[in-house]
């Protein structure tokens, strides 16, 4: 049986092992759509996107949109995106850093704000469930923060230290999520937010998932 080092990945999903850039601004301008707004483009979308979502549409329409407003476009964000999401894959490599993680002793789940019921299959589907001790994905309302979720997440996955767990995902959202429950984080470049906005989280930033793992095992050592 191998021993674990005690070092433990928490990788979000969506823009981080799941590359779906085109289906994430795909289905964004579908729900801006349906509330006449003009569409936008990946790069405008990765220099103001943050998260509670409700603050990313108030930077683009200058206001909050009212509950009716979030209850419209949230839905056609999600039923566009369940439509586009079929033509997207993994980031590079990603299946084989999975492997050299769990073949190195070390643990890793997921942590995703999507959907826990779509999360799932679609993990299984890439075959890489086996990877991880865990896999959650959202259950209640979205479009809040992961803080709390990060927190009942580590709480759920037994013999996992928080000061040695490494948060990697692609959203500012995912270091304040770390932080809240005394982990550590890495920031990768290839999902929803630009470098320069990553930077501002005070933690490393980097381009490719490679170079996102030999962070975390350097901070988790």
């Amino acid at each position: 049986m191998r021993t674990r080092t005690g070092a433990h990945i928490v990788w979000d999903w969506n823009g981080t092992l799941f590359h779906d850039n085109d289906a994430i601004i795909g289905a964004t301008n579908a729900a801006f759509a349906e509330l006449g707004l003009e569409p936008i483009t990946l790069e405008r979308y990765r220099t103001l996107y943050c998260v509670p979502v409700p603050k990313f549409y108030e930077r683009l329409m200058g206001r909050l949109p009212t509950d009716a407003e979030w209850q419209v476009m949230d839905e056609a964000f999600q039923r566009h995106y369940t439509a586009h999401r079929v033509r997207c894959g993994l980031a590079d490599g990603a299946t084989e850093l999975l492997a050299g993680w769990r073949s190195a002793g070390h643990s890793q789940s997921i942590l995703s704000l999507y959907g826990h019921e779509e999360l799932v299959p679609m993990v299984r589907g890439f075959g890489i469930e086996t990877h991880f001790i865990r896999v959650d994905g959202r259950t209640g309302p979205s479009g809040g923060s992961k803080a709390e979720h990060m927190v009942r997440h580590l709480a759920a996955l037994a013999g996992v230290e928080p000061a040695r767990t490494v948060v990697i995902g692609d959203a500012v959202d995912d270091a304040t999520a770390a932080r809240h429950a005394g982990a550590r984080a890495v920031l990768y470049t290839g999902g929803s937010h630009s470098r320069t906005s990553l930077e501002e989280a005070g933690v490393p930033v980097v381009d490719t998932l490679a170079e996102a793992v030999k962070e975390a095992e350097r901070l988790a050592a």
